[in-house]
């Protein structure tokens, strides 16, 4: 066992009694010690719970013999820390959680690690402390929360920030935002759309380092308290069995990831988190991979923001195991990819079934006959920008408008609130990129407010930034190379003409070449403006959206 390196022989004799020091006998220290890395805190609603969770997980593991030992790491709540410069702080917590992890496990040689994140960077900074690592490892999430109801309709996080906009043009009331403010997260969990945290925590399905479940049982149900004693036993499996993250994650098991989150139309940010798990992994995985995919999976689920639907009524209709069932009788999924309960994922999918065939379509009968999501390259974007094709409306797919450029945020939020924008304009907001920003800030606020204003159908916005999951409509991001490092984002005056083609995957800057050159060579140099020390070793450090937003090795 990797542990007998602290606790075996007679020069262990101080550490066995540093364990004794902890409460254990003799015979719980010949045992498989197994970490338990929860990220439980009182500032995330998706991890107010999760002490539950991993009193859960360490009953499983006792159940099956192993001694759990509880160690937890930091979290940021991206609604919380939107439109702010707590924003900055998000992404740059992936690195700081995978580190957290990685120096826990070098130092606390553990047999094998439960992992259990729930929310946005804290799933994909697991995953990527999981491939650091590779000892045995496994996931189970907190859980999605429940949507909220208003007027007998469902509604989750992303309509409170939307409705800011109706009620800044006039359109609600305060009371009837404060009933949604009131109504929109009515119990702990993940917010309850298919947004950034709940698409990661499916895509640990795909990926095979969650039991089925993982993804979808809500997090108020007692089937996921049962679902967390599972994973508490099944680690002692893969821990005898010596199944790493390494040998789970592969290449086709990261296809299958891209396969999963084109079929469920899930976040822009799992082109930044799939690419950096790969990344660490030493799997050759890139933005192509996504574009290959979005032509052979078509969106079969229409989920909040996009549409209607809930993580509660994917969950009912079959959950992840449905969706990829569906998938693998279509040849777009490789069911011989191995998985955490040391099952083929043909083997866990046998008896899966669609449960309601409006949740979750036919593949011959999609949403969109294309995946979710998009990669547009072209001048403007030489090295790929990433959009959620799903939840554009057929009006904004193809547009060329005038741009309007902001160098910030809050820059761009202003002029939206303000009215300052107008039918047909194309938003550029930049140096908000990975260095630029420094830390890539998700971009809700303005997006939301251009959907609350009721020009969600003729005004498009690009960004060397990020959205979040919960974004809907002509939304851009992720523009590489960024501002910041040179682009041609960074050369874009008011008034130039910005051409979008998602259905041909274009998106252009109508400027001579020469023209951008001469702007280019203009530019300053760039210079990372923060207060903060780790945010400035981040943007020193940190690799192209296009590449993972990875520090460089």
């Amino acid at each position: 066992m990797r542990s007998d390196a602290m606790k075996k022989g007679v020069k262990r004799a101080p550490h066995r009694s540093l364990l004794k020091a902890l409460g254990l006998t003799n015979d719980e220290i010949k045992r498989p010690i197994i970490g338990i890395a929860g990220s439980f805190n009182e500032i995330i609603p998706g991890h107010m719970h999760l002490r539950t969770i991993m009193e859960a997980v360490k009953a499983g593991v006792r159940l099956a013999g192993g001694v759990p030992m509880e160690f937890n790491t930091i979290g940021v709540c991206d609604g919380l820390a939107m439109n702010h410069d707590g924003m900055k702080a998000s992404l740059p917590t992936r690195e700081i959680i995978a580190d957290s992890i990685e120096a826990t496990g070098i130092g606390m040689p553990f047999d094998g690690i439960v992992f259990i994140p729930n929310c946005d960077k804290i799933v994909p900074g697991m995953l990527i402390g999981a491939a650091r690592l590779n000892v045995p490892s496994i996931f189970v999430s907190g859980g999605a929360m429940l949507a909220g109801r208003v007027n007998n309709k469902k509604i989750g996080l992303s309509n409170v920030f939307e409705d800011v906009g109706k009620y800044e043009n006039g359109k609600i009331t305060d009371t009837e935002l404060e009933e949604v403010e009131n109504n929109a997260c009515p119990t702990c969990g993940s917010c309850s759309g298919m947004y950034t945290a709940n698409t990661m925590n499916c895509l640990t399905e795909a990926l095979g380092m969650g039991m089925p479940g993982n993804g979808t049982i809500p997090a108020v149900y007692s089937e996921r308290i049962r679902l967390a004693k599972e994973v508490g036993m099944q680690i002692l499996n893969l821990v005898k069995e010596d199944i790493r993250p390494k040998d789970i994650m592969t290449r086709a098991a990261f296809l299958n990831a891209v396969a999963v989150d084109m079929a469920l139309g899930g976040s822009t940010n799992t082109a930044l988190h799939l690419t950096a798990i790969a990344n660490y992994t030493g799997v050759e995985f890139s933005l192509d991979d996504f574009e290959v995919m979005s032509h052979k999976v078509p969106h079969l689920c229409l989920l909040s923001p996009a549409g209607p639907d809930f993580m509660e009524d994917l969950y009912h209709a079959g959950g992840v195991t449905a969706v990829m069932k569906e998938l693998a009788e279509n040849g777009v999924l490789n069911t011989t990819a191995m998985t955490v309960a040391l099952k083929t994922q043909a083997e866990l999918i046998e008896n899966a079934r669609i449960k309601n065939e409006r949740v979750i379509r036919k593949f011959n009968a999609p949403v969109h006959k294309t995946g979710g999501l998009a990669i547009l390259k072209g001048n403007l974007a030489k090295d790929g920008s990433v959009v959620k094709e799903g939840a554009v409306s057929k009006e904004m797919l193809v547009h060329s408008g005038p741009a309007k450029v902001y160098n910030s945020e809050e820059d761009a939020v202003d002029a939206i609130l303000h009215k300052e924008i107008e039918k047909g304009d194309v938003i550029v907001i930049r140096y908000e990129g990975p260095k630029g920003g420094p830390g890539m800030r998700e971009m809700l606020t303005p997006t939301s407010s251009i959907a609350g204003m009721g020009l969600d159908k003729d005004v498009a916005l690009i960004t060397d930034g990020r959205f979040s999951g919960a974004t809907r409509g002509a939304s851009i991001g992720h523009i590489s190379p960024e501002a910041a490092e040179g682009g041609v984002i960074a050369a874009v005056e008011n008034g130039d003409i910005i051409e979008i083609d998602i259905p041909n995957r274009k998106i252009s800057l109508k400027v001579d070449d020469k023209i951008i050159k001469e702007r280019l060579k203009k530019l300053p140099k760039f210079k990372v403006e923060t207060e903060y020390s780790f945010l400035k070793r981040y943007s020193e450090n940190v690799t192209s959206a296009d590449k993972g937003a990875v520090f460089k090795k």
